[in-house]
């Protein structure tokens, strides 16, 4: 059994695993579709920004987030001043750094979906008389439908799994900010630490394991319902 505090990893490492995939979904939706469906000037540069926090050390990834939004930061410091917001040691700190890292995955599955799609379909919704946001709400968002949901797991897996950004941005705080690494981290430093970092251990992977098996699983059934199976 997990001890209350394991049990506050737990809880909290889905909490920004969760969030970090749900507010990450709408620009991965929009960068996904720029990246698929046009071409201009700097697009590789574009592109190579997006996913650069894939190729980049996740320490790097934190550090530009802590000079970036970090309360001293050039963003940072205005939301703090003026709004009163403030992401270091914090679980909305914790959540955005899951977000950025994780965000790439999301927006390749979604290009992928989007660049499989016939683009026939839609111009011919559009010469029923469909706008063009007829035909994308009505045509282009289910047929991309399995690509979304397999990334959004993905993104989830990832973001469960989220630790050097983490850290170097917001910290290892118990409660909020200490996720299931960073809880397994604190563990192997502490004298009797082996036991609490082999439970977290398991734990890890079996949360990673599934989100990886439901994404596989709801990407068949959708294509199924698509009728692209």
């Amino acid at each position: 059994m997990l001890t209350p505090e394991e049990w506050t990893a737990v809880r909290l490492s889905l909490q920004v695993a969760f969030w970090a995939t749900i507010w990450s979904l709408p620009p991965a939706i929009l960068i996904g579709w720029v990246l698929a469906r046009f071409n201009f000037p700097g697009k590789g540069i574009f592109d190579g920004i997006v996913h650069l926090p894939l190729v980049l050390p996740k320490v790097v990834v934190g550090y530009l987030l802590l000079i970036t939004l970090g309360n001293r930061g050039y963003i940072g410091q205005y939301l703090h001043e003026w709004f009163g917001i403030s992401l270091i040691f914090s679980t909305a700190g914790a959540t955005v750094a899951a977000a950025v890292v994780s965000f790439p995955l999301t927006v390749n599955a979604i290009r992928l979906a989007i660049g499989g799609i016939d683009q026939g379909i839609e111009t011919a919704a559009r010469t029923l008389g469909a706008t063009k946001m007829d035909a994308f709400f009505t045509v282009t968002l289910p047929l991309m439908m399995p690509g979304v949901l397999s990334g959004c797991l993905i993104s989830l897996a990832s973001a469960l799994g989220e630790f050097g950004a983490t850290i170097t941005f917001v910290s290892n705080v118990e409660g909020q900010t200490r996720t299931i690494p960073l809880a397994i981290y604190s563990a192997t430093h502490m004298p009797d630490g082996d036991a609490m970092a082999l439970r977290l251990t398991v734990v890890s992977v079996i949360l990673a394991l599934g989100a990886l098996i439901l994404a596989e699983m709801a990407d068949r059934r959708i294509k199924i319902a698509l009728g692209q199976i």
